[in-house]
């Protein structure tokens, strides 16, 4: 009988679109600004918490790929055009301890939830690849042949942004409804929560916006620029949409 290979174990997916007021192809593009500055290191930022399986196969460091997937409904409001946008600086490691980001890393959300109240709990997939981060087309995924991961093993429920999947041997392949449009592994923690968030202000989020640094080093000085840089009350009370 052949042998299963450990990617065919678990596979993390992600469904990803425009988040935090940034298109998607702006977030593929800090993503790699990110992954080239950090040596291969990038963290995304996910909205729902881990599978409780995660912790355990970060510690004995099994190899779990990452499949991106464009979704298919377009993006909310919220996400498109949010009323505040946040930065994020610290994460809660494997050992439970809080710890500031790598230099590297940016990761931006919307500043409110959806009930409209401010944002407190937001997480990131931890990831590493060796090569550029480009979206690609033609590589079919049918999430159909995974349940989720744990002693349930349910089906992949439709609000599943993110996930950890298992391959579902009893289920025949058929015609996949998405595609690997960016894949990496997981690394480090592997699914992280985060802590920390401050406020953008209008400027910052314009430079954000608009910013194509090219040398690692220029990155990881704008990155350390949003993340030091407290906006004005002004500002902030604006972003939070208060006045």
């Amino acid at each position: 009988m052949p042998s299963t290979s450990i990617a065919d174990d678990f596979v993390c997916w992600s469904r990803m679109q425009s988040e935090a007021g940034q298109e998607l192809d702006k977030i593929v593009q800090r993503k790699e600004n990110e992954r080239r500055a950090g040596g291969g290191l990038f963290f995304w930022g996910v909205g729902n918490a881990p599978s409780k399986a995660i912790p355990a196969l970060a510690r004995l460091k099994r190899e779990v790929p990452i499949y991106f997937s464009i979704m298919k409904s377009k993006p909310k409001l919220a996400d498109s055009a949010p009323s505040s946008v946040v930065v994020w600086r610290r994460y809660i490691d494997l050992h439970g301890m809080e710890r500031p980001l790598p230099p590297s890393a940016l990761i931006t959300s919307r500043g409110n939830s959806g009930s409209g109240t401010q944002k407190t709990r937001h997480f990131a997939l931890v990831c590493t690849w060796d090569e550029k981060l480009e979206l690609k087309y033609g590589r079919p995924f049918d999430h159909h042949m995974y349940r989720n991961a744990g002693p349930n093993g349910g089906q992949i429920g439709a609000s599943q942004v993110t996930a950890l999947l298992t391959r579902d041997r009893s289920v025949n392949g058929a015609a996949a409804q998405y595609e690997v449009n960016l894949e990496a592994r997981l690394t480090g923690g592997y699914w992280v929560r985060l802590t920390d968030p401050i406020p953008l202000s209008d400027s910052q989020i314009a430079l954000y916006n608009c910013a194509n640094v090219t040398s690692s080093i220029d990155w990881i000085e704008f990155v350390s620029e949003l993340r030091q840089r407290a906006p004005t009350r002004v500002d902030s009370s604006l972003q939070l949409g208060l006045i």
